[in-house]
This record gives C-alpha cells, sequence and structure tokens, in this order.
C-alpha cells in the first residue's frame, strides 16, 4: 500500500514542462531480498562443503542463463544456439592454457573476447528478422560451430574433447583441487561482478530502450531510437558473458568436451530462463540453481524415469505460475498487499 500511496503522489506531484516525456528509469538501489540471496550464495560454501564441484557448476549456469536473459527477458531475442558463444570462450581460455598460458583472470578475458566477436559478427543476421527467424539463425550458427569444433580435431580435439587444460592458481595463491572450493569462490566473485554489470545496464536508459524494443518495435524508431545498433550492442555483451560462462567451464573443470556447442545446451539453457522468469536478471540465476538441483536429485531417485518428472515440473510452472517462479513470488506478494 505504501508503494501505491507513493506512486499516487509521485503523479499529482507538479512537474517541470516536458517532464512528462522523460521516462523514469527503475529503481537501482539494492533491496533486502537480494542481499539475502547474496548472502545464501555465500552461506552455500560453508552449509555444503562436501558440495563444492556441483555449486560452481550451478555458479557458472547460473552466468550463462543472465546472458541469455539480457537478450531474451529485456531485448526480445529468442535464441536456440545461445551455447555458440558459449563454446567460443571455453575453447578460447582451454586453448590458452593448454598453449602454456594458464593464468585464469587473464583467460576469461580471451574468454570473453571470443564470445564478443562471435556475437558481433553474428548479430547483424540475428537481429533482422521475426522471432522464427532469429530462433533458424541461431540454432544454425550453433550447429555449424559444433561440427567446426568436431572437424577439428588438431585444434580443438574433436570428439575426445580438449584436454590438458592446466591452469595456474588464481591471483597466485588458490590453486584449483578436486574439492572444487576454489571453484566455488572464483565462480561466485566473477558471476556476482558480472550481475553487477547486468544490473547496471538494466537500470540505465539503454535498459530502458531495450524493454520498449521488446514491447513495440516499431514505435522505438519513430522517439529516435536506433533498434538494430541496440539489439547489436546488447547481443555483443550478452555473447561476451556466455564466453566468460564458457571459460569458467573450461578452467575450473580443466577439460572443454564438444558438447559446449550442443544444442541441448542451449535447450536447457532456454527452459531454465523461462523456469526463474526472463526478464528478471534474478530469473536465470534461480531458474539454473532449480533445474541443475532437481536434475541432480530426480536422477539419483529415479535414474530411469528422471525427465518425466523434471518435464512434469516446467508443465507446473509454466500453467500455474505466470512468469516462472519469480513471477509467481510477485503474484503472491502482490495479493497479499492488497488483502492487507
Amino acid at each position: 500500500m505504501a508503494d501505491a500511496a507513493e506512486t499516487v503522489a509521485d503523479r499529482a506531484a507538479p512537474r517541470a514542462p516536458g517532464a512528462a516525456l522523460v521516462p523514469r528509469l527503475p529503481d537501482a538501489r539494492w533491496r533486502p531480498a537480494e542481499v539475502v540471496f547474496w548472502l545464501a550464495v555465500v552461506a552455500a560454501y560453508f552449509v555444503f562443503p562436501k558440495h563444492h564441484v556441483i555449486g560452481s557448476q550451478i555458479l557458472i549456469t547460473g552466468l550463462f542463463a543472465l546472458s541469455l536473459d539480457l537478450i531474451l527477458g529485456y531485448a526480445g531475442i529468442v535464441s536456440l544456439g545461445h551455447a555458440a558463444f558459449f563454446g567460443m570462450g571455453a575453447y578460447a581460455a582451454g586453448l590458452l592454457a593448454v598453449h602454456g598460458w594458464g593464468e585464469p583472470v587473464s583467460g576469461l578475458a580471451v574468454a570473453a573476447l571470443a564470445g564478443a566477436a562471435t556475437g558481433y559478427l553474428t548479430s547483424f543476421l540475428v537481429v533482422r528478422g521475426s522471432d522464427l527467424a532469429r530462433l533458424m539463425v541461431t540454432l544454425g550458427i550453433g550447429l555449424m560451430l559444433f561440427e567446426a569444433a568436431n572437424q577439428l580435431p588438431s585444434i580443438t580435439g574433436g570428439a575426445d574433447g580438449l584436454s590438458g587444460v592446466a591452469m595456474w592458481k588464481v591471483l597466485g595463491a588458490w590453486s584449483f583441487g578436486m574439492t572444487g572450493s576454489t571453484a566455488y569462490v572464483y565462480s561466485g566473485v566473477v558471476l556476482f561482478a558480472l550481475f553487477v554489470v547486468a544490473r547496471r545496464l538494466a537500470a540505465s536508459p539503454f535498459g530502458l530502450s531495450l524493454r520498449g524494443v521488446r514491447e513495440n518495435v516499431k514505435r522505438m524508431p519513430a522517439i529516435g531510437a536506433p533498434v538494430a545498433r541496440r539489439l547489436v550492442a546488447v547481443y555483443t555483451i550478452s555473447a561476451a558473458m556466455a564466453g566468460v560462462a564458457g571459460g569458467l567451464l573450461a578452467q575450473t573443470t580443466q577439460f572443454v568436451g564438444l558438447d559446449v556447442f550442443g544444442f541441448p545446451r542451449s535447450a536447457d539453457l532456454m527452459i531454465m530462463v523461462v523456469l526463474g522468469g526472463a526478464g528478471r536478471l534474478y530469473g536465470g540465476l534461480v531458474g539454473a540453481a532449480v533445474f541443475m538441483i532437481a536434475h541432480h536429485w530426480l536422477s539419483d531417485v529415479n535414474p530411469i524415469y528422471w525427465q518425466f518428472w523434471l518435464g512434469l515440473l516446467l508443465v507446473l510452472v509454466v500453467l500455474f505460475a505466470r512468469g516462472g517462479i519469480l513471477g509467481a513470488i510477485e503474484a503472491l506478494r502482490g495479493r497479499r498487499g492488497m488483502q492487507r
């Protein structure tokens, strides 16, 4: 009710001439729920010491999902080939280490450049056309890169994968071990840093214009917004973040398999974003965590029919949780507020 009162007061307050033409930017302040979320990520390191390996995988996948949410949830660009940038980042970081340079941070920078370059070069094909055309183009790009990696075993290792990815200590102090402790902290720090960047981006005028493109792409040019340039920019940024996620996977596992380019990885990623709630930033993180934990737990409980239960979970979320898990939580909070 307090929020509603503030909204009414804002509308009633006098404005300067022309102020109505300037849209209000989203609130960039950190909310208590966000602080709790990141504290939970830190607490998981101490509460689940035997699960650091899968925890690091969840964090990496969360970053990957965040990169897709930037283009799907904010710009409305659907993609079934986002693994192309993930794979480019993974192979870039892996090949760099194989050829003698195993410094993790600079390796991630190279992975980001590889993903960004691939995203920028393919963005001009993706931003054109309808959603169906984008689906087919992104899918085709992913399949081409998968086959290219498969046909270059002297470089990528082919179907056997790229082994011998020897990593140095992080900042010269922490080495990657079998327990996954360093991998968890390293992945968590990188995820948080890039999340802050994505959060600032979403709360900026650029992010607001992306929402405008998503809602009505035909009206944006009428107010002087260059739609194509904005879509190319966000697509390149998203690809760079996906490349970093791929680089993290290569560094923490010290292996790069051909599946980093695989279609199942892109399809699972789409499911995670929809499951958590697209267009919310945290939706990709929540969706990745729920999907991977459910996958891990259900496959242990029932190794044969686990996909049935996972599919049932997805159907229930789509039918009864509009806007994903976070959308359902927001709807419940709204109902409680109205009852008060």
